[in-house]
């Protein structure tokens, strides 16, 4: 999100900016197909295709072009490999990618507004990028990813979904709510905060999530979409209501649910779960005590705990 941000205030202030994008990877490449960069007429950037000498050259190319009379999409391979013949890229980290440069102008202000606008709602939209230009029609029936093709330098296609972002759900807005937001945040998780108590000074301070409500924890099962683009981290104020939010939601395929609490009140909500039909199988799927085991005892400490879990369980898969 910081990325279109960045993009849109640039323009706002009719400041040209380059988009990078990988569109192509091989083998150990550090930037992979999706990661983003913005640089903008005044220098300034946002987001990252790898780093490294291989990002401060691409960054360096994009300056120039962004500043040159005749702005026209590029294309620009660069391979991982000091004995390479062809586009070296400085790094010896072997595999390569390949790059577009998109310049973008004020014209181009009123489809970055939208790719904003979705993101924030958690809308789903098919981004393309193009030699022609970029675009972004909101779809949510779309299933893939990412799919590119390159046929030549003028040839060529990007198309991603985007909008419909990783989010994680914070059942509770106390004291662990806040740096579990702003990480979160930092991560690039959209984070909605839940609680039920009204003026609460963490809920009203915690300006990391990027939407927050006072709800009736009675009523939540609705609030989370199933999905593997959904997280829960279950942590309000005393067992009984986590008891009364974990059993709406037990029932969800979600990609995470966390609760927190010692291993005794744990067992104490499954037991009395148990009376409603609840099994071990379903309490096997809620990460409790919630967080990675690394003894932590202050609430960021906690804070990045729950983080590094969530971290594994979005990345623990993928190869």
């Amino acid at each position: 999100m910081e990325l279109w941000n960045f993009i849109y205030n640039q323009l706002s202030e009719k400041r040209r900016v380059i988009l990078l994008t990988v569109i192509e990877c091989k083998g150990s490449s550090p930037g992979r197909v999706g990661f983003k960069m913005a640089v903008s007429q005044n220098g300034e950037i946002s987001g990252s295709i790898g780093g490294g000498v291989m990002e401060y050259n691409m960054v360096e190319l994009a300056r120039k072009l962004v500043s040159s009379d005749t702005l026209e999409p590029l294309i620009k391979r660069q391979v991982h490999d000091s004995e390479a013949e062809y586009d070296k890229s400085g790094m010896i980290c072997s595999g390569e990618q390949t790059h577009v440069f998109l310049p973008l102008t004020l014209s181009d202000l009123e489809t970055i507004s939208t790719i904003k606008e979705s993101i924030n709602n958690g809308e789903k939209g098919i981004l393309t990028i193009s030699p022609n230009n970029i675009h972004f029609k909101k779809d949510d029936s779309s299933d893939f990813q990412v799919t590119a093709f390159i046929n030549s330098t003028k040839d060529w296609e990007y198309k991603e979904v985007i909008g419909l972002k990783d989010t994680v759900y914070i059942f509770g807005a106390g004291h662990i709510s806040v740096p579990l937001s702003q990480i979160l945040r930092m991560l690039e998780f959209r984070v909605v905060v839940f609680d039920n108590r009204k003026e609460l000074s963490t809920f009203t301070a915690n300006s990391f999530a990027h939407q927050k409500h006072i709800i009736d924890y009675n009523q939540v099962e609705d609030l989370v979409p199933e999905g593997q683009n959904s997280y829960v981290a279950i942590m309000s104020f005393g067992h009984k209501f986590d008891q009364i939010i974990l059993k709406q939601l037990l029932g969800k395929k979600l990609k995470y649910l966390g609760m927190i609490g010692s291993k005794n009140k744990v067992q104490s909500i499954y037991d009395s779960l148990k009376a409603f039909g609840f099994t071990d199988n379903d309490f096997n799927r809620v990460d409790s005590p919630i967080g990675l085991s690394i003894n932590s005892q202050t609430p960021a400490e906690i804070a990045i705990s729950i983080a590094g879990k969530i971290i594994h369980t979005r990345n623990g898969e993928k190869k």
